[in-house]
């Protein structure tokens, strides 16, 4: 069996290790790529911390692209050369939720201990979030992927694959935010500044930028936010009642996983408004609130993972943005890393500064 280049997790919390493992041949439905960047998201930091449980040595890594290098059995859509961005929303097509429009939510299984990946030895090798990207070469399923202009920069197109439809997919997708409404984003970090972006997109009135730092606010208005505010004001709803002239947001996003955002959040709601969780905690992580406020006033909460993305749908029209100046992607870019570096990206991920660091492959 082939054996590629990746970055191992064989412990929970501890630095990944570059080695050599082995990636099986694409069976039928599925494709190679051969990649060229892998984004670091949060999401990896959470598996590589522990977070969300899963079994050991891993590969993870999910916010890729890339071109394709062979075909599975039945691949009819795609060609060798391919340009195509690589995610982790892998779907049947054929459940209750992907017949519905909702392929994140597919309720077909997947082991992931039995993927195409295997320890250098022939053992098992977790294919961490159905990708594991953090590898010279990644073998995904064929409805994990998406087409790419073939002259579009990897980097860029990588942070397509999830940091861009999360952020994004959550305003236009799953709260359908409409031109005039007002809105909130919590965390001015990758995600935080795909949902301004996506606000802006939209029509919204007041985009109202909530991070811990000043610079990440300011940042935050190049992206589109029209205010910020300190989320660690001592009472920042009133912030935003000024702002708004008393009449609050009519959605709220937490891009983050801190629990008092989700808590605090909800606060900043006008009546009939809802808070969307886009950011995902640790399991176990739980957060209180007074279900009567929400009953009294008609408020509510509502997940959203990837944004609700589909991808034939809404990658096209995101890439011709890009294309157009509309949509940032060059600029959310902090910093290019090779995979040997891949410890050193993940720190200056973990410093909260970076807006996406991306692992570029030779």
């Amino acid at each position: 069996m082939p054996l590629v280049k990746a970055a191992v997790c064989h412990e929970f919390g501890a630095p990944l290790v570059i080695e050599e493992v082995e990636l099986a041949a694409p069976i039928a439905g599925e494709v190679q790529v051969k990649l060229e960047a892998c984004a670091i998201c949060f999401s990896d930091l959470s598996f590589i911390d522990g977070g969300w449980g899963g079994t050991l040595p891993a590969v993870y890594g999910h916010e890729a692209a890339g071109r394709i290098t062979a075909l599975g059995e039945g691949v009819t859509d795609y060609n060798v050369g391919d340009a195509v961005l690589v995610t982790l929303i892998r779907s049947c097509g054929t459940c209750m939720p992907c017949a519905t429009g909702q392929p994140v939510q597919c309720g077909t299984g997947y082991d992931r201990d039995a993927g195409p990946l295997k320890t250098a030895d022939g053992g098992t090798l977790q294919h961490g979030l159905a990708c594991g990207a953090f590898a010279e070469k990644a073998v995904v399923d064929q409805s994990q992927i998406a087409r790419i202009p073939d002259d579009m920069p990897m980097d860029a197109a990588s942070l397509l694959s999830c940091g861009v439809i999360t952020g994004m997919g959550a305003v236009v997708n799953t709260a359908q935010v409409r031109p005039g409404q007002n809105v909130v984003v919590i965390g001015a970090g990758g995600v935080g500044l795909n949902a301004i972006q996506g606000a802006a997109i939209a029509g919204a009135a007041r985009i109202i930028a909530m991070d811990v730092l000043e610079e990440k606010l300011e940042v935050a208005r190049e992206f589109g936010a029209t205010d910020g505010v300190l989320a660690t004001a001592e009472k920042p709803w009133k912030e935003i009642a000024k702002i708004t002239g008393g009449r609050m947001a009519d959605a709220v996003f937490v891009t983050v996983g801190a629990i008092p955002a989700f808590e605090q959040g909800l606060r900043y709601l006008a009546a009939g408004g809802d808070m969307y969780i886009v950011g995902m905690p640790h399991s176990g992580a739980k957060a209180k609130y007074e279900p009567v406020i929400l009953g009294a006033v008609g408020q509510g909460m509502k997940g959203t993972k990837m944004g609700d993305t589909v991808l034939r749908r809404d990658i096209p029209w995101m890439v011709d943005l890009y294309q157009q100046g509309r949509l940032k992607l060059d600029e959310l870019i902090s910093g290019r890393w090779s995979l040997d570096q891949i410890n050193e990206a993940i720190a200056d991920t973990r410093s909260g500064a970076a807006r996406r660091n991306v692992i570029v492959f030779e």
